[in-house]
């Protein structure tokens, strides 16, 4: 009896175990289930509307309607094209500029010990989390004072602001990550500082550049305050002041389709260029992470 008893309640203990197990994986899957729809409705909500028109937009429907007239109105709108073609080559080259003067910067910062190394790295962060509207005037009068007010190159001497503080900090922890073994061989070999940079520790920073000039690229992309501060005009504009100044055919009328296919326009590009470097984006995060 005392053994049937013990048998038992193992069973009872292990079919217990066993729905514990399984209530916790349901709830697992449905908590990651409502992260997903949580995080993917409102791009969902976007692509849905962007294929209404008219009285169809207040009717709420699950699947697409399949209309792309608001598509081919901003094809044929000459001043959001141009707008795309704006904020590609004002993103393209503040990220290149930021990613130049950050390698340069973090190899200073992370391989080249002088006193002033730490406080500099520490301004170096500060003034990237100080808000933009804080800048905003002293950055209006430098790009007055340089004459860059409404044209392109006035974005990216602002942008650089954003972008090249972010870049110098990641690349120095990166920098600093890698083995200083590499470098001191380097220097017996005869190896100058940027030849030890640009041929023996460049090669081995492509997943930290990928990740960093990505971030940096949408974070170029998606600023409004400075290109709407600094631009007057509509063949200067980038996308998101264009977007923002959408109309419809009537001063009454607001173009909330258009602008919904204006929003997942210029989201393509960047989603192209995660998908093309997901692998290096991937391990430019994790790089540094474990260690051993």
């Amino acid at each position: 009896m005392a053994m049937t008893a013990s048998t038992a309640g193992r069973r009872y203990s292990n079919a217990t175990y066993r729905a514990m197990r399984r209530l916790k994986t349901v709830g697992l899957y449905a908590g990651v289930a409502a992260v997903l729809a949580y995080m993917l409705f409102p791009y969902y909500w976007a692509i849905v509307s962007s294929t209404k028109t008219g009285q169809a937009l207040y009717q709420f429907t699950l699947l697409p309607a399949l209309d792309f007239s608001n598509y081919w109105q901003l094809f044929n709108n000459p001043v959001f094209m141009g707008a795309l073609v704006n904020s590609g080559v004002v993103a393209l080259v503040s990220t290149a500029i930021s990613l130049v003067i950050g390698i340069l910067g973090a190899y200073a910062l992370g391989r080249l010990h002088f006193p002033p190394g730490r406080m500099v790295l520490i301004a170096v962060l500060m003034i990237s989390v100080f808000p933009q509207v804080v800048v905003l005037s002293g950055m209006f009068e430098v790009i007055g004072w340089l004459g860059l007010y409404n044209r392109p190159s006035g974005l990216i001497v602002s942008y650089l602001i954003l972008t090249l503080p972010f870049t110098t900090w990641i690349l120095t922890s990166f920098i600093r990550d890698l083995p200083k073994e590499l470098e001191e061989a380097a220097l017996v070999d005869g190896c100058s500082r940027l030849r030890i940079l640009t041929h023996v520790l460049l090669p081995l920073m492509g997943p930290a550049i990928a990740s960093t000039g990505l971030l940096s690229f949408i974070l170029a992309w998606n600023e409004f305050l400075f290109a709407l501060t600094f631009i007057l005009t509509d063949e200067n504009r980038t996308v998101p002041v264009a977007i923002g100044l959408l109309t419809g055919s009537s001063r009454y009328e607001y173009p909330f389709g258009q602008i919904m296919a204006a929003s997942v326009t210029v989201t393509l590009p960047l989603l192209a260029l995660v998908l093309v470097f997901q692998r290096k984006i991937v391990a430019g995060l994790t790089s540094g992470a474990v260690k051993g």
